[in-house]
């Protein structure tokens, strides 16, 4: 009878915990192959490492499950095929992740007819938090670092060349790189966009050169393509001639300098993150970074947005003890700050549902043996979405 009595109470006590347990899914997509399908992997490491570090932080109960897919580029028809089954088969709660504004754009009349909060990791195009009231960005948008680095670039120089991809992200650096630099009595003596896929960048740097401007401005997606960029720019002599290699971060993403070589070194950059700062809150996330996947991996500006987006569900999490609710969770982003962030303190602009962040002005150097981005003077410590400020003034 005991016996009897003593499984009756774990059978209670363990449908108890059952009724308790609550699992957050998380439809995760991003770039696994295809173009840049390098980039992946180091959003969903940072999103593994942050749960694997904080899931104590949940209420009882409360676990996560990241599903993942393989989006495999540039591809908005793929990317909206995965976010309808993620809500309608697999009933996530939240959607996350994107590195390509294409598809962060296919994904968001998802999100807004299915009233699920979709938090990008990446994409970078200032318009895409427009699209939805379910959209929270916890990266960057090209305005934040190329308007800012057109006002440094026009103190330095009087002439600039701008060379971007032919999609969204580049449409935009090209603007605010130009809109400031112009303001700010420089000359644009060329402008050119060249494909996403398979540019023939020496033809592109050959006209850069005959323009003989006193810098080049380039954006391309970060990874292998910003290596191509580099060695073509050496290779047709533009750094010999006295042209000056500037842009936003992509150029000089941190995992990508070692393959990059010398070229980079002096190339100047303006961005968000390096994983050279010597912020604690950074040094911590690096030596982590490292513990968990190797000493020869390093984070980059993907890494630290995947990562802040995480942290931001995780208040989301902790706010409505496990119990999500789309329209709370959205109000709960728009006020969130993390003054811990590897980058510095950061903020939901509750306008915008856009991050607010500082940029920083940063050059390749050689620091122990390594090619670093160092951050050698902060632009503003606190910076909104250029495009979206210029648009309330309109």
């Amino acid at each position: 009878m005991r016996t009897i009595k003593i499984a009756l109470a774990a059978a209670l006590a363990l449908s108890a915990f059952a009724a308790a347990a609550q699992t957050i899914k998380i439809g995760f997509i991003t770039s696994y192959s295809g173009l840049n399908g390098n980039l992946g992997p180091y959003m969903e490491r940072a999103v593994r490492l942050y749960i694997k570090e904080h899931q104590k932080e949940l209420p009882p109960g409360v676990k996560i499950e990241l599903i993942t897919r393989d989006d495999t580029g540039p591809n908005p028809d793929k990317a909206r095929q995965l976010a309808q089954e993620l809500v309608v088969r697999d009933k996530v709660n939240l959607l996350a992740g994107v590195v390509f504004t294409p598809n962060a754009l296919a994904i968001a009349p998802i999100a807004t007819e299915a009233k699920v909060p979709f938090v990008i990791m990446n994409a970078g195009t200032a318009v895409i938090t427009t699209r939805s009231p379910y959209i929270v960005r916890t990266s960057f948008t090209l305005w934040q670092s190329s308007y800012p680095l057109g006002e440094w670039a026009a103190k330095k120089f009087k002439t600039a060349y701008t060379l971007v991809s032919d999609f969204g992200p580049g449409h935009d650096s090209e603007e605010a790189f130009g809109k400031a630099f112009t303001a700010g009595g420089g000359k644009i003596v060329g402008a050119v966009r060249a494909p996403l896929q398979n540019p023939d960048w020496a033809a592109y740097m050959q006209r850069v050169k005959d323009a003989k401007p006193d810098c080049l401005m380039v954006f391309i997606p970060a990874g292998k393509t910003a290596t191509a960029v580099m060695k073509n720019f050496a290779d047709l002599g533009l750094k010999d001639a006295g042209i000056k290699l500037i842009g936003p971060g992509d150029i000089t993403t941190d995992e990508e300098l070692p393959n990059m070589g010398e070229v980079a070194l002096g190339v100047i950059t303006v961005h968000h993150y390096s994983a050279a700062a010597t912020r604690p809150a950074n040094k911590q996330f690096v030596a982590d970074w490292k513990k968990e996947f190797g000493q020869n991996e390093t984070p980059n500006f993907l890494s630290v947005g995947s990562w802040d987006g995480t942290a931001l569900i995780f208040e989301m999490i902790k706010q409505q003890k496990g119990k999500l609710d789309a329209e709370r969770s959205i109000e709960i982003a728009k006020q969130w700050r993390f003054d811990n962030s590897p980058r510095g303190p950061i903020s939901i602009d509750p306008e915008t549902r856009d991050i607010i962040q500082p940029e920083y002005l940063r050059e390749v150097k050689k620091e122990g043996g390594h090619l670093a981005n160092v951050e050698i003077e902060t632009l503003g410590t606190a910076v909104k979405d250029p495009w979206k400020e210029l648009q309330k003034k309109k």
